[in-house]
């Protein structure tokens, strides 16, 4: 097995991620979808093969003892590329994807422009969620692009592994990956305050002691940037909670009233040509009512309509709002909008037109254009036939 040709192959389909495993022809990510590609099923020999080509000495001895390793790696000529290797039945396996050498500049992403206003905040706390594949890597990589390219800062990161890579601009950025530049995370976390950072990117919150030294940084003046695998904003509220034990909850839920700045929610949707994803967007702004509403457990809830009525005055907005904008531009297809909103029955009612005529929260993502039921359900969803296209994401 050829493995560069496998890259190669990728690189040309447009896909974000390639899949080995013994006995199964390799499987590439397009737009979402798996396609299997023409190659021959890779044997147990083929991939420790590929183990020996990619794997440093001290990485093959990791990987060999934990039977899993998550790294990254660049290919001179081609790209570069994130990779987990795992063990599976016994046999080696392999998911390897792909990271855009240059980094997204946040409008190309389609991202709303309010993203760009929260990277310059000059302290609190951002995260951006999502399941996994959604774009958050991607989007925070925009985040601190537009950082370097317009204030002077000293931007720490703590990833593991890195994935885009950024050189000095306006900022001096410090990318440290673990593994590499730092035994553990919370070992590189432990000291991160005192390396004078004003902005610190950590790649992922995965624990209580990791979430309170993001409280801590942020609420000491920093502007902390990191992601959790979380679908909305109240769900990242309960999962933050989740935590802790419960006697600390109304100290975190004080910190995060007085920190938290925003959380943008992400979720990719195929576009309707059938080339690409683009995301549909959740963002909460952190408003004098959205602190009350995150200092009081019985109001979290009440959060998702906090969001949809700051639209207009704070630059806020739902998924749903989010759908029908990207719907009313062409972006997307009806049935992908519906099949991605939180509440289809709203979505498709406001589609028809069919809402009050007092409620304004909606006139910034509906366009001045009403359309029909009738030619909503005439934009056509067909699935497409492989791999073709630049996925953006």
């Amino acid at each position: 097995m050829d493995f560069r040709q496998l890259l190669e192959k990728m690189m040309e389909a447009g896909a974000s991620d390639l899949h080995l495993k013994v006995g199964t022809r390799p499987n590439l990510r397009v737009d979402g979808a798996l396609f299997p590609t023409d190659d021959s099923p890779p044997t147990a020999k083929d991939l420790d093969a590929v183990l020996d080509q990619v794997l440093n000495p001290r990485q093959k001895e990791d990987f060999l003892q934990n039977r899993e390793i998550d790294f990254a790696f660049g290919v001179p000529g081609l790209a570069r590329f994130r990779a987990n290797f795992f063990y599976q039945r016994g046999t080696v396996a392999m998911a390897v994807r792909h990271v855009p050498l240059g980094v997204p500049a946040i409008e190309d992403l389609n991202l709303p422009t309010i993203v760009e206003q929260l990277a310059l905040r000059p302290r609190g706390l951002i995260l951006v969620t999502g399941t996994v594949g959604s774009g958050k890597s991607t989007t925070l990589a925009a985040m601190i692009d537009a950082v370097n390219r317009t204030v002077a800062r000293n931007v720490i990161t703590v990833e593991d592994p890195i994935e885009f890579l950024h050189r000095d601009d306006k900022c001096v950025i410090s990318q440290r990956e673990v593994g590499l530049d730092t035994e553990t995370y919370k070992g590189a976390l432990k000291y991160i305050l005192r390396q004078d950072p004003d902005v610190i990117l950590l790649g992922e919150i995965r624990d209580a002691e990791t979430m309170s030294i993001a409280l801590m940084a942020a609420d000491t003046g920093h502007l902390v940037l990191s992601t959790l695998h979380t679908i909305d904003a109240p769900q990242t509220v309960n999962r933050i909670l989740s935590f802790y034990p419960p006697h600390q909850h109304a100290e975190i839920r004080f910190l995060l009233a007085t920190t938290l700045q925003a959380v943008i929610s992400q979720r990719l949707i195929p576009r309707a040509e059938g080339r690409g994803r683009v995301p549909a967007v959740e963002v909460m702004l952190t408003t004098s009512t959205i602190q009350d509403y995150l200092l009081s457990p019985e109001k979290t809830l009440m959060i998702k309509s906090a969001i949809q009525e700051g639209a207009k005055q704070y630059g806020m907005q739902t998924f749903d709002q989010s759908l029908m904008s990207l719907f009313r531009r062409g972006f997307i297809t009806y049935e992908a909008a519906l099949q991605n909103s939180s509440n289809p029955s709203e979505l498709e009612l406001r589609i028809r037109g069919i809402h009050s005529s007092s409620d304004t929260s909606w006139d910034a993502f509906e366009g001045p254009d009403k359309e029909t039921q009738e030619e909503a359900e005439a934009v056509s969803n067909e699935p497409k036939d492989g791999p073709k296209g630049i996925v953006r994401y």
